[in-house]
């Protein structure tokens, strides 16, 4: 069988507060969702019009249930996904402090991703798909550190696009450097980087003290230095396009011996931030996969954005092609 797109990374049950604008100790409750940020983009490419499919790993526990019969419902191939005896499966308890504090906590000790291995990625269709996607905190741990690498390996060998969402998250990584140097190692693998200015930044990082972490706030990391000459040294180590996540300005496109394209976003209130990237990712997926220009794909990818921030979660919120296409024309469109 065929599929558009096949992600690979982690996956988890996230629980939302749902007091927004609470601070952390005064929350009262949550609503469950699902997330992880390839579990994100393959859920949200599916809802656009992708075939997808999805290589994680869950724990033999409900949290495992849970997520398994979401992708079931949302009509993503789960028969990739293995069960590993004696881990856990993932969860991340998130806070909604608008317009700027968004703090998260990761429970991640045991868990079954982390688990992956070379042996489940060689039962997946890693070499028959249109693209293959997997997230930077896939590097973090082993077997699934190895297990990333030999996938994109695959894929490229195979004449498959590689796209790879550099995703840091630091409390994930013994030392950020050892990030940068997972990261570079992918990168020769890769046809298509997508990051945000900090996590592109950190894909070159050689000095952990250039990393600032505020708090709970590990989805939000500063890191000092030039964006611009790190883009160029990851244009050096493999990629042909550099894609730079923008927030409310939308994003940029990079490609070795070429300007940087400006690629406009569309401006909304904002209420939740998490998992406006993974949706960003999968509107340029789909443009990418239907072979629409660069700057098309990621005005669409730009739209998908900013219709989640506007929401309550991740992929139980993925827009579809038409709610996007009608958000976009409403604001000029994906010209």
């Amino acid at each position: 069988m065929k599929y558009d797109l096949l992600a690979m990374g982690r996956s988890s049950i996230d629980l939302y507060s749902n007091d927004v604008g609470a601070p952390f100790p005064a929350i009262t409750s949550f609503a469950a969702y699902v997330g992880g940020s390839p579990t994100n983009i393959s859920v949200g490419a599916q809802r656009l019009g992708l075939k997808t499919a999805l290589l994680t790993a869950v724990g033999e526990d409900p949290v495992g249930d849970f997520i398994l019969e979401f992708l079931r419902i949302e009509q993503v191939d789960t028969r990739f996904i293995p069960r590993k005896p004696g881990r856990r499966t993932s969860a991340v308890i998130l806070g909604i402090e608008p317009p700027d504090h968004f703090p998260l906590v990761y429970y991640r000790d045991n868990c079954a991703d982390n688990a992956l291995s070379i042996e489940d990625v060689l039962a997946a269709p890693v070499t028959e798909a249109n693209a293959f996607e997997f997230a930077g905190t896939n590097l973090a741990r082993e077997s699934s550190r190895s297990a990333t690498l030999f996938a994109a390996e695959r894929a490229r060998r195979a004449g498959v696009p590689v796209l790879f969402d550099l995703d840091f998250r630091p409390d994930q990584w013994h030392d950020p450097r050892a990030f940068g140097v997972a990261a570079r190692a992918a990168l020769a693998h890769t046809r298509v980087a997508i990051g945000t200015e900090d996590e592109i930044k950190a894909a070159v990082l050689t000095d952990p003290d250039q990393v600032q972490v505020v708090g709970l706030q590990v989805s939000d990391a500063h890191v000092e230095g030039d964006v611009d000459a790190a883009i160029r040294t990851l244009l050096g180590l493999g990629p042909e396009v550099v894609i730079e996540k923008r927030g409310a300005e939308g994003s940029r496109i990079h490609a070795p011996d070429a300007a940087p394209v400006e690629v406009p976003g569309y401006p909304v209130k904002v209420h939740n931030i998490l998992g406006a990237g993974d949706a960003f990712a999968a509107g340029f997926i789909y443009g990418f996969v239907k072979q629409w220009s660069l700057y098309r794909a990621a005005r669409l990818g730009n739209a998908c954005g900013a219709i989640v921030v506007t929401r309550h979660g991740c992929a139980n919120f993925m827009p579809t092609l038409d709610e996007a296409l009608v958000f976009a024309g409403e604001r000029g469109g994906l010209t």
